[in-house]
């Protein structure tokens, strides 16, 4: 029996803009203010707001209902209609912030990849997959907040600064989990 979740996805997609698609995370793609496409939320303190997300989509196979393999695609996306910035308010710098919430969010993709990678095929892998999934952005919500406190939201350069050098090291020695 063949099973895939691309539910996540394709919930994704369908709540899409076509004038503005998700951009998936690259080393070579850095975001920049146009990419923010999002009305901005007077409401909000914040100067910007980056949405970003994992997905993923899995299949097993399965002969005479013994589970003999699957297989796991983790993606890390930027939403560009979900996120925003107030023009008077932002920086360079605070852009800087915002990529590295995108960075994050790769890293925790790349921690999932790998997590993945140690499963072995068993009756409960699906259970498996959806509970390191579900860590996974636990721990992506908590590294995240950490960090906009940690960094004051940008505004301590040198807590800016240690971050950043930190997630890149994580994510380098993650390369091997990379798309």
């Amino acid at each position: 029996m063949f099973q895939t979740k691309w539910l996540i996805v394709i919930l994704l997609l369908f709540v899409q803009n076509n004038q503005s698609p998700e951009i998936l995370w690259s080393e070579t793609v850095k975001l920049t203010w146009s990419d923010f496409e999002g009305k901005p939320d007077a409401n909000s303190p914040a100067a910007a707001i980056t949405a970003a997300g994992i997905s993923y989509n899995y299949s097993i196979s399965k002969t005479n209902q013994n589970v003999t393999g699957f297989t796991a695609h983790v993606m890390t996306h930027f939403y560009p209609e979900y996120s925003w910035y107030k023009k008077e308010q932002v920086s360079p710098q605070i852009l800087k912030h915002e990529q590295l919430h995108f960075n994050i969010t790769e890293l925790h993709s790349r921690l999932l990849r790998k997590a993945l990678s140690t499963l072995k095929p068993s009756q409960d892998v699906e259970l498996k997959i959806k509970a390191l999934y579900k860590k996974a952005n636990s721990d992506l919500e908590k590294m995240q907040r950490d960090y906009d406190n940690e960094t004051d939201y940008s505004r301590d350069f040198e807590q800016q600064e240690a971050w950043e050098k930190k997630v890149n090291l994580h994510i380098d020695l993650l390369e091997s989990y990379k798309l």
